[in-house]
């Protein structure tokens, strides 16, 4: 039986409740014929994301990892494609922690590449009519940070581990708090992680389509 490690974040910015956290409880010990699901909290904290997510993968030893994410004022869940070597913090973690312009790894490369099928779940997704794209950037804030170091982690270990990261937009208890921002149901939310987490785990080529952008 294969295993798969999902990870949501704690509130941060303010923030009573993060839809990642939320969104991921449901799968803790979920099983299907070929794989169990395992479940881990990651602090809103530069450097203590990392190490706490390196530290739940010698644990757990997973075949696939999903680190979940929210991006308030995204209307939809977007599968990230690219992992970026920078942190630029608009605002503290909540530790206080503000870095600007350093590198997540001193001398790694420029970026990894999601080892998830990015198109396929996202053509999957919308085939059950729930709203998907492909995201061209994770952020500078701790979701690019974690995202990075799972993948820096996989290309250094070697080991046959394929990961990515999935934003999701605010719960509308969020939303009520932003006007104009766009929310979405958390059974929405976590019916879209299902299905996202089961292309992942059976398909490992991506689909050829279209999901770039011009700008």
């Amino acid at each position: 039986m294969k295993t798969v490690l999902v990870t949501g974040f704690a509130p941060f910015g303010g923030e009573t409740v993060n839809p990642s956290l939320e969104a991921i409880k449901p799968f803790a010990g979920w099983k299907t014929d070929t794989y169990t699901v395992e479940t881990r909290e990651i602090p809103t904290v530069f450097g203590k994301a990392i190490e706490t997510l390196y530290a739940a993968m010698e644990d757990v030893v997973p075949d696939l990892v999903i680190c979940v994410g929210q991006a308030g004022g995204r209307p939809d869940l977007s599968i990230e494609r690219v992992a970026l070597n920078v942190n630029d913090a608009r605002i503290p973690d909540n530790e206080g922690n503000q870095p600007i312009d350093t590198p997540i790894v001193p001398n790694g490369p420029v970026g990894y590449w999601s080892t998830l099928p990015v198109k396929a779940m996202v053509h999957e997704l919308r085939r059950h009519g729930i709203p998907a794209s492909v995201s061209h950037t994770a952020g500078t804030f701790v979701c690019n940070h974690l995202f990075y170091g799972l993948m820096h982690y996989i290309a250094e270990s070697q080991r046959p581990i394929r990961g990515g990261f999935i934003h999701i937009p605010y719960l509308p208890e969020q939303a009520a708090r932003h006007p104009g921002q766009p929310s979405m149901a958390l059974e929405t939310v976590v019916k879209g992680l299902r299905i996202a987490i089961d292309v992942a785990f059976r398909q490992e080529e991506d689909i050829a389509t279209s999901e770039g952008s011009i700008c």
